[in-house]
């Protein structure tokens, strides 16, 4: 029953981060709605005995990549007034009520699931989240596109190095051109 509430709360909790990322006309506010979005997702790879992939969720998307959209969106300038005074009234209380309700929440859920030490060769529970089974089929089943997607990254890397580094030299135009 836990395991169902959980359900509902995070998957409201993803539709309206959803929701906010496309509706709001300020970007800052966007992102914020796709960072409540990954964070929500993060929390169905638990439910689901992906803890891995949730920590993966939560590392990269949310840590790295929510931190490049920002600075691409504050390098870009939003030049909006905000109206930083809050309309309702009890607004940080009532905010962190709810936060330390859903961490509470989180951890009652995710204390039977989550596998927080070396098994002695047996899951009491499924294992498909953990290390060792991610590991094992990464390195072992999918190596070459592993390998594959690690060389293509590095060649994208490298070219984008080198486009940032380029600097065009003008054009030497030929007199009898700008004639005709």
């Amino acid at each position: 029953m836990v395991e169902v509430i959980l359900f509902v709360i995070v998957a409201l909790t993803a539709i309206a981060g959803a929701v906010t990322m496309v509706s709001v006309r300020n970007p800052v506010y966007s992102a914020m709605g796709l960072l409540l979005t990954m964070f929500s997702m993060a929390v169905f790879y638990v439910m689901n005995n992906a803890h891995f992939v949730a920590a993966v969720q939560v590392l990269i998307y949310a840590g790295a990549v929510m931190t490049l959209f920002l600075f691409v969106i504050m390098l870009i300038g939003v030049d909006q007034v905000i109206d930083t005074d809050e309309n309702i009234p009890f607004q940080r209380p009532m905010a962190i009520g709810l936060g330390g309700a859903l961490v509470f929440l989180l951890v009652i859920a995710a204390r039977a699931a989550w596998i927080t030490g070396r098994s002695s060769g047996v899951c009491s529970i499924d294992c498909n989240g953990t290390i060792e089974n991610v590991s094992e089929e990464l390195f072992g089943a999918w190596l070459l596109p592993f390998e594959a997607t690690v060389l293509l990254l590095t060649i994208a890397a490298v070219g984008t190095i080198a486009l940032a580094q380029f600097v065009a030299r003008p054009r030497l135009v030929d007199a009898t051109e700008d004639e005709q």
